[in-house]
């Protein structure tokens, strides 16, 4: 059972670096430069909602 599982995790890596690869080779540089700054901005989005989150937890906790 566990053969599958590794195999399965493989296969998915091996898409993930096709796409990654694909991506690269399809697109220009400016449309992966505007792509990138999206991303980050959205992980930093989710990197404040995620602080937020643990700092009124903490105060919950420590508050109550």
């Amino acid at each position: 059972m566990a053969k599958i599982g590794n195999t399965i995790a493989t296969l998915l890596v091996g898409a993930a670096v096709g796409v990654a690869v694909g991506y690269v080779l399809a697109t220009d540089k400016e449309t992966r430069q505007d792509d990138m700054e999206k991303i980050k901005k959205g992980l930093n989005g989710l990197k404040g909602k995620f602080v937020k989150k643990g700092q009124d937890l903490e105060e919950e906790i420590y508050h109550s």
